[in-house]
C-alpha cells in the first residue's frame, strides 16, 4: 500500500501552491479560522452575540455571520470586534 505525505494529498485534493484553487482554499481556510477565533474569545470574555453586536453598534446577525465566514466585513468592523474583546490585533502585508 502506498502511503502518501500531507502535502501530496493536498496538492492533489485542493491545488497545489500558487494555483487559483489552491489560493483560494487558503483564503476561505484563513476567514473560518477568524470567525472561529471570534466566537471562542468572545465565549472566553461571557459575552453573547447581542451583547458583543451592542458593543460595536452592529446586529446579533452581523455577528453570528463573521463568527461563522469573516466574509464581507471590513476592516473597521473587524477592528471593533476586536478592541470590544479587548484582543491584540497585529496586521502585516507582505507584497513580494
Amino acid at each position: 500500500m502506498k502511503t502518501y505525505t500531507l502535502d501530496e494529498v493536498q496538492d492533489k485534493l485542493i491545488g497545489t501552491i500558487g494555483t487559483p484553487e489552491r489560493d483560494r482554499f487558503e483564503y476561505e481556510l484563513q476567514l473560518e479560522m477568524i470567525g472561529a477565533a471570534i466566537k471562542k474569545t468572545r465565549k472566553e470574555r461571557h459575552l453573547t452575540q447581542e451583547e458583543l453586536g451592542n458593543m460595536i453598534g452592529v446586529k446579533k446577525a452581523q455577528i453570528s455571520r463573521l463568527e461563522n465566514k469573516a466574509s464581507n466585513v471590513t476592516f473597521d468592523t473587524m477592528f471593533r470586534v476586536f478592541t470590544a474583546l479587548k484582543a491584540k490585533v497585529t496586521f502585516r502585508v507582505e507584497i513580494p
